[in-house]
């Protein structure tokens, strides 16, 4: 667990387009010799969580991987974790694989930071983009035995001292989680170089710190923690996107006089050095698992919404989502 105080982030970082994990890989034995178009199932499929169990990434891939097999896209789908450094550890994983056409990575914008915030040399660009599956807003999130019952009682509280008034969030400085209460300090007149913010690798560790009290309060996507909220666990004072969250009783930051919008994106990236075919299959796997009934009823259940790109115009979008966060920490002395 870290903790870091953000200088001037929020007036930097209110430029970047933030869209909030796709997985799915194809094996080299079974698909080697089938093409992109081929109809059976995939067999041999390996997704690599660079988080901890239970957080975003974690939840989609094995959402990803059930749906998959259940539309009999792919076979004995393995999900397994490589957590640490805010997901650089993943990463150094996936791009030290070279070549590997049975392996993929479930990322998204708290990658991005956290390969220029943490000490490592990999970068997602050095990767195979594949597929940008989905997208959805932030959550403002309390325990059910928080004193804050509205985004208005917390904003009044976090107004007169902020310093003192602890918010988690599931990735490292300069991923959504961090970025998403920065903005919103900026929104409601708060200094963000008093924000007090402590980084969680992820939502599995992030929840006990949420259900403990040990934070005023918590910023990520509503997603991984909706089993919490629909028992009551963990309260929502807002979301972040345009509309409402279905499924979440809490009103927009919008709604509440809050002048922001805010949401993060999750994709699936492949080693470098793959072969065309093995691409090709990659995303023929991925636009046969979206196009699925199963997929569809994921997003709803979820509260994720749909911002499916693939191959160039997936690269292109990482390219400048890479740029834009490398620009903002550069300034902030952080890269």
């Amino acid at each position: 667990m870290g903790r870091t105080n953000i200088l001037k982030l929020a007036a930097v970082a209110a430029g970047i387009m933030l869209a909030a994990t796709g997985c799915g890989v194809t094996g080299n034995d079974a698909g080697a010799s089938g093409s992109a178009a081929e109809s059976g199932p995939v067999t041999g499929l390996r997704i690599m969580v660079p988080n901890s169990p239970g957080g975003g990434y974690d939840t989609t891939a094995r959402v990803g991987a059930k749906v998959m097999e259940e539309a009999e896209i792919a076979k004995s789908v393995e999900v397994f974790n490589l957590a640490g450094a805010g997901g650089t550890v993943g990463l150094s994983r996936i791009v030290n694989e070279k070549g590997n056409n049975d392996l993929g990575m479930l990322m998204g914008l708290g990658v991005v930071g956290a390969s220029y915030t943490n000490d490592t040399d990999a970068r997602l660009t050095d990767t195979t983009p594949i597929a940008r599956l989905i997208q959805e807003p932030g959550a403002i999130m309390v325990s059910k035995d928080s004193p804050y019952k509205t985004i208005e009682d917390l904003v009044a509280a976090w107004k007169k001292d902020p310093s003192k008034l602890a918010v988690g969030g599931g990735s490292s400085p300069g991923g959504p989680d961090h970025l998403l209460p920065m903005q919103l300090a900026q929104a409601v007149g708060i200094d963000a170089k008093k924000v007090n913010y402590v980084s969680y690798d992820g939502g599995g560790d992030l929840l006990p710190a949420i259900l403990g009290n040990k934070l005023g309060f918590a910023a990520s996507g509503a997603g991984e923690f909706l089993k919490q909220i629909q028992s009551g666990d963990v309260r929502v004072l807002a979301t972040s996107g345009a509309e409402r969250l279905e499924g979440v009783d809490a009103p927009t930051l919008k709604e509440s006089d809050i002048d922001l919008e805010f949401s993060n994106w999750r994709g699936l990236v492949a080693p470098p050095g793959i072969s065309d075919e093995a691409k090709a299959r990659w995303i023929a796997t991925m636009e046969k698992m979206h196009a699925s009934e199963e997929w569809k009823a994921a997003l709803k259940t979820n509260g994720w919404t749909d911002a499916f790109i693939t191959g160039d115009e997936f690269s292109t979008f990482l390219t400048d989502q890479d740029k834009r966060v490398s620009d903002v920490l550069a300034a902030l002395g952080l890269a």
